[in-house]
């Protein structure tokens, strides 16, 4: 499979064609929504529960009804590509959902054909932080040592194919630092890891590591986003504090529902997304997260996933990353 999606990255991911089909009145979206719905996303604690919880009461209030999160882990994905496409089964996920088929051979979903995009809700970049006690205060200083003690330092990731995972593996096989890569399930106990002094650094994600920096629980180093970040204007990129060109990895989090989710639908949950997504209130609390709204359209959101598809396909490939 990790070959066959190698070869079709670059192929469209368009809102599915079967938006136009017949569905029974109960999935057409005419009463769409009259019960509770269900977001399905990662592990607690990690950056797509902290956006999503942000963001739902607000959601709720535009849609009318109950939102409910559900911290599936690894199998979020799944569980939704094989629900009813009758708008009370979504999922709010980020990079890991395109990343993961990439890496593994049997993923039990196609990142193409088995999502209609909804809307992409919010950017975040992800934070290259250390422990205090690590003797370093610039990225060039921590290459340095790293290349001083090959296979002493290590990083934390919150798991396989998420954000954390590529944006160490591109600095890993960019600055040809060796740095060994340790996987957690979730980002709470990396980020708990690194505080303890267990591990040495992390690609963080903002909204989990943003308190803890200003804490002076953990020290932020770069963002690696190619600008600069709102969040934190005084922290450099990796690429401007190391020199390393062309070095990029930023983190979002988007809504999908499973294929052939009808149009009203889709339309319905856009609707409701981009309005809260631009509400005052909404729009401070995500901010507080280290997160930006961006709210789309739902071609918009296609023609980006497409796009994300074609970078990661080639950043696995260049970095010759694997899942463990």
């Amino acid at each position: 499979m990790r070959e066959l999606l190698m070869a079709t990255a670059i192929l469209a991911l368009v809102v599915h064609e079967s938006h136009g089909q017949e569905f029974p009145k109960a999935v057409s979206g005419e009463n769409y929504p009259n019960r509770p719905i269900r977001v399905v996303t990662a592990e607690a604690g990690g950056g797509s529960d902290v956006a999503l919880r942000t963001i739902t009461p607000g959601l709720a209030s535009n849609l009318g009804q109950q939102v409910i999160v559900d911290n599936r882990g690894i199998i979020a994905a799944e569980l939704v590509a094989k629900a009813l496409p009758d708008g009370y089964t979504l999922l709010f996920s980020g990079a890991t959902l395109w990343v993961l088929p990439f890496l593994r051979d049997h993923v039990p979903y196609d990142p193409v054909g088995d999502f209609s995009a909804i809307t992409l809700a919010t950017r975040t970049p992800n934070i290259l932080v250390v422990h205090p006690s690590l003797p370093v205060k610039s990225v060039k200083e921590l290459i340095a040592l790293a290349k001083a003690r090959p296979g002493e330092l290590n990083f934390a990731t919150s798991g396989a194919g998420n954000s954390v995972h590529i944006a160490g593996e591109m600095f890993r096989n960019m600055t040809r630092a060796n740095i060994v890569r340790i996987n957690y399930k979730g980002a709470a106990p990396a980020l708990n890891d690194l505080i303890g002094g267990q591990v040495n650094m992390s690609f963080a994600a903002a909204p989990g590591a943003i308190p803890q920096i200003k804490a002076g629980k953990i020290r932020a180093l770069a963002v690696t986003t190619r600008a600069r970040s709102v969040f934190l204007p005084d922290v450099p990129t990796v690429a401007e504090a190391a020199g390393i060109k062309g070095y990029e990895s930023s983190n979002w989090y988007g809504l999908v529902g499973p294929a052939r989710l009808p149009k009203p639908i889709v339309d319905k949950l856009n609707a409701a997304m981009v309005a809260t997504l631009n509400e005052p209130v909404i729009r401070e609390r995500l901010a507080l997260q280290g997160l930006e709204p961006t709210p789309s359209s739902p071609e918009e959101f296609s023609v980006f996933l497409r796009a994300e598809l074609a970078k990661w396909a080639k950043v696995v490939k260049d970095t010759g990353s694997q899942p463990d």
